[in-house]
């Protein structure tokens, strides 16, 4: 049976656990709107759809997912799920940064704007990608274990030989590719912190401010770019291509770097330990990978490759960002007010101007 609606007030839909940590301006939210959270039993694939086409939770407005780990038991929000969604739904405001696992473009055709979590992880993976960044400059990999086997002769191995093969980062060419909120607070802190030269590539080149900032030089042509970089950050949605591939490491200026923070489905991973194994390449650093939760059988047996498990943005301060962000992004949306961290409205306007949107990219 559909859940009785007793109010007039817009209802919100929220997926996942009950808010943590902003509670007063959860409370907020409940003085202004119906929130209905259901039961995690309720929000398998199956269970869901069946809910969606019963009605159970109305008319709803919004939808609101304040956490990353629960709230997405549904699996990937594709045509047939967006297609059950009440015509009422203005939005869907959600944690996390990437958003690979949501077709923007179909919420868009619906006019449902997406927010994630733009802002509240930019600190956090700035900070480790700094610290990939150092480790693949640093072979930090390969010391660490040592110390950790607990092996005298590997930790004299790593104490005499690792200093011959590691430089200090300063005075070296990072390139990124893609160079929004994150690629530039990461830019910013390499270049200020690590005195590394910044280049980068991306679909819109920066205002000069921006540039002037960080001294960064826009490469239009990426293998340009490429060729040119001692260490290369992968700092960009995934838009459903793989980015880099053997014909792309092919480009990549010998004995350089890789560092991903962005989405591992961006790399050929096999590709990736080709060029490791080839020396064509002479370390990478990971903390996204293709298959998560799995991680790449090759590049776990490589003492040049750094590997962490998709921690980029895991601190307590996201956290309280993300669900901060979800919350803040419905209410506005709710009560007439520009949304903070909107992904889709270029598709949404591209729409309404009645061309074809399908393969815009912002």
């Amino acid at each position: 049976m559909p859940l009785p609606i007793t109010s007039i007030k817009p209802t919100i839909l929220h997926l996942g656990e009950p808010i943590k940590y902003n509670h007063e301006l959860y409370d907020r939210l409940l003085s202004q709107f119906n929130i209905i959270n259901p039961a995690p039993s309720e929000l398998n694939r199956s269970a869901f759809i069946r809910n969606l086409k019963e009605k159970t939770w109305g008319d709803f407005e919004a939808i609101m997912r304040p956490f990353w780990n629960t709230g997405g038991e549904m699996g990937n929000w594709d045509r047939e799920l967006i297609e059950l969604l009440p015509k009422a739904v203005k939005v869907y405001a959600s944690a996390g940064a990437g958003f690979d696992w949501v077709d923007t473009e179909i919420l868009a055709e619906y006019g449902i704007l997406y927010c994630n979590g733009a802002g509240a992880s930019t600190e956090a993976v700035a900070d480790m990608a700094i610290w990939h960044i150092i480790s693949v400059f640093r072979n930090m990999t390969w010391s660490s274990l040592a110390a950790r086997s607990g092996n005298p002769e590997e930790w004299l191995n790593a104490h005499q030989n690792a200093p011959c093969r590691s430089h200090n980062p300063r005075g070296y060419t990072l390139g990124i590719i893609g160079l929004g909120n994150i690629g530039h607070a990461i830019a910013k802190k390499a270049y200020m912190a690590l005195g590394m030269r910044i280049l980068y590539n991306d679909v819109v080149r920066k205002t000069f401010a921006q540039e002037e900032e960080i001294k960064a030089e826009f490469c239009k042509d990426l293998g340009d770019m490429l060729a040119a970089s001692d260490c290369v950050l992968l700092a960009t949605p995934f838009s459903g291509k793989t980015l880099v591939t053997a014909s792309t490491l092919a480009q990549f200026k010998p004995h350089s770097r890789l560092v991903n923070i962005a989405r591992g489905s961006l790399v050929d991973e096999d590709a990736l330990a080709d060029a490791l194994e080839s020396g064509r390449l002479c370390a990478a650093g990971l903390d996204v990978h293709a298959n998560e939760p799995r991680v790449s059988k090759r590049l776990i047996q490589l003492w040049n490759v750094s590997l962490t498990s998709h921690t980029g943005g895991a601190a307590l301060e996201t956290a309280v960002g993300f669900e901060r962000l979800a919350m803040e992004n419905v209410e506005r949306m709710l009560t007439g007010k520009p949304a903070l961290t909107g992904v889709n409205g270029h598709l949404m306007r591209h729409q309404a101007s009645g061309l074809r949107f399908g393969s815009y990219l912002a």
